[in-house]
């Protein structure tokens, strides 16, 4: 009977999994083959290629990943790395403003009434809005695209920071009071590893926004990275090759939101 226990808990676990699995390959099974119909029966305009041809492609280009023929012709390979060390790079310049500036704002119900203003009036613009300031203050499309990525980022990050902060339990910081810390080793010891789960949730979502932005920013950058990847392939026509790229766009999306859902697990783990 002991040994029975185990075992019946872990049955729902693996059909509910195994039920996920099965509805996940029959709607893509039947959206491919809806996709594939509606081509065959020129439902869809003559641009828009076959399931098949897509997938044809799609492999074309993940078979061979980095080979280079010239500045035009780059394996989808080099287009994502470039893509992510701007996106790396923008969401870094982001998060140095944002986690501090949030840290002080949660700090103190004054500033955080007079910053808050301005992050509700920044907040929801377009990161297209900013690209032609980004060129016009920094006259580089290189620095302009790390610009519009650390400034549509950021955001998420600000506002968790300060709630994480703002929220901390008043009676652990009465302890470190009344255990003497300095108002900067309760900042270090106290209010950021409690505020540490919301800090990672905004860098998540965060990171997401980064990698969102990077395809407009980078039409005017050129040369390499996924969105020049697209607008290149639009002029040449080549839909499977821009079928492709979102679907690489895609799955490297879910890689770094599940890379973020580790760490936000592990800086959580106290409070599970």
């Amino acid at each position: 009977m002991a040994n029975s226990l185990p075992r019946r808990k872990l049955v729902p676990i693996w059909s509910s999994n195994l039920q996920a699995l099965a509805l996940f390959l029959v709607v893509l099974i039947t959206f491919l083959g809806v996709w594939e119909l509606g081509v065959q029966l020129n439902i869809f305009s003559q641009l828009v290629p076959s399931a098949s041809q897509t997938l044809q492609a799609f492999w074309g280009w993940v078979s061979d990943l980095f080979f280079d023929y010239g500045p035009n012709d780059k394996g989808i390979g080099w287009h994502v790395l470039a893509s992510l060390r701007r996106v790396v790079t923008g969401f870094f310049i982001g998060s140095a403003i944002a986690i501090p500036l949030g840290i002080l704002i949660g700090l103190s119900d004054v500033v955080s009434k007079a910053i808050d203003p301005y992050i509700q009036v920044l907040k929801p613009v377009s990161p297209l809005a900013w690209l032609p300031l980004g060129l016009g203050l920094l006259k580089n499309s290189e620095n302009t695209a790390l610009f519009v990525i650390a400034i549509t980022s950021l955001w998420p990050t600000l506002i968790n920071t300060k709630f994480g902060v703002s929220n901390v339990d008043p009676a652990v910081l009465n302890v470190a009071r009344t255990l003497g810390a300095s108002r900067w080793r309760t900042i270090w010891k106290v209010i950021l590893p409690a505020a540490a789960p919301s800090i990672v949730a905004g860098l998540r979502i965060s990171i997401g926004i980064a990698w969102l932005v990077i395809v407009a920013a980078e039409i005017l950058v050129g040369g390499t990275g996924v969105g020049y990847f697209i607008w290149n392939e639009w002029n040449n026509l080549e839909i499977t090759s821009i079928l492709t790229a979102i679907i690489v766009i895609g799955l490297v999306g879910l890689l770094l939101d599940r890379l973020f859902g580790l760490l936000q697990t592990w800086v959580s783990f106290g409070q599970q």
